[in-house]
């Protein structure tokens, strides 16, 4: 067991649970309801307020807000949480935020994410793992970003929007509308503009389900019939497992529209 290390001048409250080998740095305030799992470290001057709970070996910069209520006006004081997975690293000046009752209670977020200088995650996302959030990117209540989304710098999602896994949004774009699975989103006002072959091959995706996913998302784009129907019957034809991914995200529940091949 090892103890935790507190700077003298910040404040821990009573009732909040630090866990071994924790270091907090100075002037951090650490709220009474605040879990710290194993590891976990606030570098200084970093808030960790309401019903929080923090995963192991987690790092938080300088001027971070972790926990606070939510922006959302429609907010009377109910119990909500925030909780936060393993191994993330928060820079500074990140803002999460607690859920509302409204929108199931709960703002999560996955294990190894990496949330650069001046992001914001809003009340009631739910963030998947390995996801990347680039300087100043926030993402508005509700919505959902599956495992390993990258989002660019200076761009905004939309409340209630969904991001499919390994889509890749880029700089400066404002995300209104649904994003297929391993798409390429970009331009101001956020266009589907293909796939994000770099993330594939990275992940080591073989060449038989890129070629699937092209000739997927050219059916997509030119295909007979409405958004759906064309992906029905994508469903029907294929074989590649990534692309029935792509199918049961647009056939699933959805508050918004898609960005749809151009």
């Amino acid at each position: 067991m090892t103890q935790p290390e507190i700077h003298p001048s910040a404040y821990v409250e009573e009732g909040a649970q630090i866990g071994d080998g924790c270091r907090i740095g100075p002037f951090c305030h650490v709220g009474p309801q605040a879990v710290l799992g194993k590891g976990v470290e606030l570098k200084s001057h970093v808030v960790v307020t309401g019903e929080t709970e923090i995963g192991d070996e987690t790092i938080i910069f300088p001027f971070s807000v972790i926990g606070e209520i939510p922006q959302d006006l429609k907010f009377k004081g109910e119990k909500t949480r925030l909780v936060i997975g393993k191994r993330n690293r928060i820079r500074e000046h990140v803002t999460m935020n607690c859920g509302t009752e409204g929108g199931g209670g709960v703002t999560r977020v996955g294990d190894d994410g990496l949330f650069m200088a001046g992001c914001h995650v809003a009340h009631d996302a739910q963030v998947g793992d390995r996801v990347i959030l680039v300087n100043h990117a926030s993402v508005a209540g509700h919505c959902v970003l599956e495992d390993d989304v990258i989002v660019g710098g200076l761009s905004g999602v939309h409340q209630w929007v969904r991001i499919g896994r390994g889509a890749i949004i880029g700089a400066v774009t404002m995300v209104t509308n649904d994003v297929i699975p391993y798409g390429l989103v970009q331009a101001p006002r956020g266009k589907l503009d293909g796939l994000n072959l770099v993330g594939l091959k990275r992940k080591g995706v073989s060449r038989s389900d890129i070629t699937a996913l092209r000739a997927a998302f050219q059916m997509l784009a030119q295909g007979e019939g409405a958004f759906a129907d064309r992906a029905r019957r994508l469903g029907d034809e294929t074989q590649s497992a990534y692309v029935r991914e792509i199918v049961a995200f647009i056939l699933g529940d959805s508050d918004r529209h898609f960005l749809t091949p151009g």
